[in-house]
């Protein structure tokens, strides 16, 4: 089985910053796309950032310029670091993985969700 635990989430005023920390375990072969999701009360979970293995990155319009996303292939994590924080930032924040586990199969997996809060 594959885990994704997340870390990092809290309590920011405006303009402030945090970084968000994911990391995958379990019978793990390969990963591929990992990213960033959130869910705020009322809505649906949208997306914030995804990143390839190799690099190659994609951000929520609402992201850009504010948030950066980066992974460590060797450690199986993937961080995201948030700045100017607004409080329609203010979600749930859930990682997700592609993982190719150690017998060659394929699914996608989710972490339990991580909550900050953007006050004004």
């Amino acid at each position: 089985q594959v885990q994704l635990v997340e870390s990092g989430g809290g309590l920011v005023q405006a303009g402030g910053s945090l970084r968000l920390s994911c990391a995958a375990s379990g019978s793990i072969f390969s990963i591929n796309d990992m990213g960033w999701y959130r869910q705020a009360r009322g809505k649906q979970r949208e997306l914030v950032a995804r990143i390839t293995r190799i690099g190659s990155t994609n951000y929520a319009d609402s992201a850009k310029g504010r948030f950066t996303i980066s992974r460590n292939n060797a450690k199986n994590t993937v961080d995201l670091q948030m700045n100017s924080l607004r409080p329609e930032d203010t979600a749930v924040y859930y990682c997700n993985a592609y993982v190719v586990s150690s017998s060659y199969t394929g699914d996608s997996y989710w972490g339990q969700g991580t909550q900050v809060t953007v006050s004004s």
